[in-house]
């Protein structure tokens, strides 16, 4: 298979973790995409879930399938989450997310969650968180640059995420990202802690312990790794 089928034979084994009269958690990104037209589908055969979008693309796509959405006053614990990662450490399942300029709600639905299934490809996998990717933080607009001076004294590298060259990315929450890459990751769980008790930092894209099962799409097929 190439890459686009597999991806989509990853998205078609997150189907099978939803029940019939599920409340789920629909994540934004490209793989998780794939899940929601997969879902779709299934919708359109007679499945009956409701559907909590992490993001404005996510609820514009899920609509255009038909796809029933609710909020949190209707439906305030989820299910299942199927959502992507923009890494996932190797036996510990922690990751990184927040490329996709939506891990505030990605998180919020991450925590009302009973479980969390993220779906990737290998190369998101990685020995150790930070490897490859910064660490996203939302932060606010106000006084960003001193929140930005906090984090570069943790030792951070933060840079603000830009929409265009002479715009910043904002997010649905009206806040800015700051992209911020860290020394070798030893102690996640601290990390996270230290970085949201910033003044100024609405959350940040680590997600420590909080994913039950990863489907990897890899070149040889499909894999599920669940958590320790």
């Amino acid at each position: 298979m190439d890459v686009e089928e597999l991806r989509q034979a990853a998205a078609d084994r997150a189907l099978q973790f939803v029940q019939d009269g599920m409340t789920l958690g629909l994540g934004t990104g490209r793989t998780a995409t794939y899940f929601v037209q997969s879902l779709g589908k299934r919708v359109a055969q007679g499945l009956s879930v409701i559907g909590i979008p992490t993001s404005e693309r996510t609820a514009t796509l899920a609509r255009s399938l038909k796809i029933p959405l609710a909020t949190f006053a209707e439906h305030p614990q989820i299910d299942l989450t199927i959502d992507g990662a923009d890494e996932v450490e190797r036996g510990s399942l922690n990751l990184i997310k927040g490329l996709g300029g939506a891990l505030l709600r990605e998180k919020i639905v991450a925590a009302a969650s009973k479980r969390l299934v993220i779906v990737v490809d290998q190369e998101k996998l990685v020995d150790h968180l930070g490897d490859h990717t910064a660490v996203p933080v939302e932060v606010t607009q106000f006084g960003w640059q001193s929140t930005a001076a906090k984090l570069a004294k943790m030792g951070a590298e933060p840079v603000l995420r830009h929409a265009h060259e002479d715009h910043p990315f904002i997010t649905d929450g009206g806040n800015y990202t700051l992209d911020c890459k860290f020394p070798r990751i030893t102690d996640a769980k601290k990390l996270e802690s230290d970085i949201i008790s910033i003044v100024g930092v609405v959350d940040c894209g680590l997600f420590i312990g909080r994913a039950a099962a990863v489907i990897v799409a890899a070149t040889d097929g499909i894999h599920v790794m669940n958590a320790p």
